[in-house]
């Protein structure tokens, strides 16, 4: 087992027995005869526990069971599900260690990371509460004497969540917390390579919602895409589908759910792009570039991936780099030095270095790392690129970072929007007139732009989205709630005659 963390303890304290592993259901359905996967540690190889999947037969007695609890959690008051939401985040405080270790166990991504995503979902339950006072409508005058016109809003009922491997318990969250207090069931579709952490989170959901008498607000279904994943797109009992991944995987989502006029909420590739002014702190731009670019091994969707430096700072930024990623200390994840874990899995590597090759023969020149260090291992890797290289507007999902000079902001600006995804975005400037044109509407058009801090680490309060083959959803903060609830407009006629709007006359 990696590191000093041995699993089997750590899934005990969570409530997961490693031979037992089930894959859905109110009352964790066992399926002996069902087909399994391997969860594998991507640090080492080994596995850490094997998860039977769920049948169609399964999907459909998870699905009719959260439908008939949406029928009574629907009528229960929000602010008495923020508190249902309050509990479940006492319960994540308290498994904190453990379920960030998990987290670090399966994906790979560093401990201190681990531990932080399980904030994460802390920090969301917290906002969930103070949300479920303020799922506000509007009041507004009517034309009609002694008419009332307002709108409110009405949750909409089962809703599916597919996760991506790389966040394998906050984006979940997101999702789920804010959808529960608008008064929506939950059914999640984890990530097949991180199914433990999922079933960890679904323990520590059924402990709460059982004391409460909730079992099925939040359901699991661990599935292959071609059983579970194709039921839930199809399902018109499922009203919204929010999915996280690839913007391939999303097509197939907008279509699949398009065809029956259900909703999407998707969240997907991002090809993130940082400008770097001459006038910039380059200190500051620096660390936060080696956090953006390196940071989970690249496998953020909001991670670094072009990065656009003024011509006369680019020599001497480009040096910081190259000396700040000699100093990455790439290894188990378990260990507090550790700065960069593994990739997800062999497969990410291979990708990694068929991608190393292809940005060679387009031109481009690979100045530091890009190693395959065997297993999941690899050296982040720093390349100079032209603007006209095809693969730019590629997202790939690995710790490489282009570099690309530039001589004046608009220049810099063009090239930053010229690709499919429209994620995050962020300029290092101390210059006021530089910083607002980047979030002018001829500025960045991304769903995220930042000053003076990376493409990565969004806050829950604020709206997490983008815009073009991103998707366009938006989860977490703001006013993200209301995509997991229906908006009905309602006006009441409180006289004793029947005016018709717009003055029309029809006399009977």
């Amino acid at each position: 087992m990696a590191g000093t963390v041995a699993v089997h303890p750590v899934l005990e304290r969570l409530g997961i027995e490693p031979e037992n592993s089930g894959a859905c259901g109110r009352e964790w359905i066992a399926s002996p005869d069902a087909a399994a996967i391997a969860s594998v540690n991507p640090a080492d190889g080994r596995e850490l526990a094997r998860v039977r999947l769920a049948s169609a037969q399964d999907y459909e007695t998870v699905v009719t069971q959260s439908a008939e609890v949406f029928q009574r959690w629907r009528m229960f008051p929000a602010p008495k599900r923020g508190q249902i939401v309050r509990e479940i985040g006492d319960e994540l405080r308290h498994v904190k260690d453990d379920l960030g270790a998990l987290v670090t166990l399966e994906m790979g991504k560093i401990l201190a990371e681990g531990k932080g995503e399980v904030q994460e979902m802390i920090d969301i339950a917290d906002f969930a509460v103070g949300l479920s006072r303020q799922l506000y409508g509007l009041t507004m005058p009517s034309e009609r004497p002694q008419h009332r016109m307002f709108e409110q809003w009405h949750p909409l009922g089962v809703v599916g969540v597919i996760s991506a491997f790389n966040f394998p318990v906050a984006v979940w969250s997101w999702n789920a917390f804010i959808a529960a207090v608008c008064g929506d069931c939950v059914l999640w579709k984890p990530s097949l390579k991180t199914p433990l952490t999922a079933i960890a989170v679904q323990k520590i959901c059924d402990r709460v919602l059982e004391r409460h008498g909730w079992r099925s607000v939040f359901s699991l279904i661990i599935g292959q895409d071609a059983v579970a994943g194709k039921k839930l797109l199809e399902d018109p009992r499922i009203p919204l589908v929010s999915a996280t991944g690839s913007c391939r995987m999303g097509r197939v989502v907008a279509e699949t759910v398009g065809r029956r006029l259900g909703r999407t909420l998707l969240e997907l590739g991002g090809n993130n792009g940082v400008i770097v002014t001459q006038d910039a702190n380059l200190d500051l731009a620096a660390r936060a570039v080696l956090f953006g670019a390196a940071g989970t091994a690249g496998q953020r969707c909001t991670s670094i991936r072009r990065l656009f430096l003024e011509r006369g700072i680019a020599t001497g930024m480009i040096e910081k780099l190259k000396s700040a990623y000699a100093q990455i200390r790439v290894g188990d994840p378990m260990e507090e030095s550790t700065l960069m874990g593994p990739l997800i899995d062999r497969q990410a590597v291979d990708a990694m270095q068929a991608a190393l090759a292809r940005i060679r023969a387009e031109g481009g020149e690979v100045i530091c790392g890009g190693e395959d260090l065997g297993g999941c291992y690899v050296r982040p890797a720093l390349v100079k690129a032209a603007p006209g290289m095809p693969i730019l507007k590629d997202e790939i999902f690995a710790p490489i970072l282009y570099l690309i000079e530039f001589d004046a902001i608009e220049q810099a600006l063009a090239w930053h929007n010229d690709v499919p995804q429209g994620l995050s975005s962020a300029m290092f400037t101390t210059n006021l007139i530089s910083a607002e044109t980047f979030l002018s509407a001829r500025g960045s058009d991304c769903g995220i732009a930042n000053i003076n801090i990376g493409t990565s680490g969004a806050e829950i309060g604020g709206a997490f989205g983008g815009e073009k083959d991103t998707g366009g959803g938006r989860e977490s903060g703001s006013d993200a709630w209301k995509s997991y609830m229906r908006r009905q407009t309602v006006t009441v006629n409180w006289s004793d005659e029947l005016p018709l709007a717009q003055g029309i006359k029809f006399p009977i």
